[in-house]
């Protein structure tokens, strides 16, 4: 389990909700004007890039189906996976999801730990 302080630190406050969701390393919703020939100017919105994906963990030896931004997925290329990104990454840029899914690596990677370090008793 994720202790609740955790969530609720400021470095984890989205103002964008979806955000929360999923794996958006940082980007949100902007703002800006549509400008015609006119140049009557009209308020607009832009949205991140965000794209359905399964990402195979070799910590936990499985796939988890997240949503990520492509500036995301570019990222995890770098870090040489979701393993890497998840535990290298700063913890402002993953959001909720990301946390939670951090906790699971962390998790399996202590009881990987705890397993090869306890004697086998044949």
């Amino acid at each position: 389990m994720i202790p609740s302080t955790l969530l609720r630190t400021p470095h984890t406050t989205a103002v964008f909700k979806r955000a929360q969701n999923g794996l958006f390393a940082g980007k949100t919703k902007q703002y800006g004007n549509n400008i015609p020939h006119s140049k009557h100017k009209t308020r607009r919105s832009w949205l991140p890039n965000v794209q359905s994906k399964r990402l195979y963990s070799e910590i936990l030896g499985t796939t988890m189906k997240t949503k990520v931004t492509t500036r995301a997925l570019k990222t995890i290329d770098k870090y040489g996976g979701i393993d890497g990104y998840l535990l290298n990454a700063k913890i402002s840029s993953l959001g909720d999801a990301g946390l939670r899914m951090r906790e699971q690596l962390l998790e399996a990677k202590e009881a990987s730990l705890r397993q090869q370090a306890a004697p086998s008793s044949s």
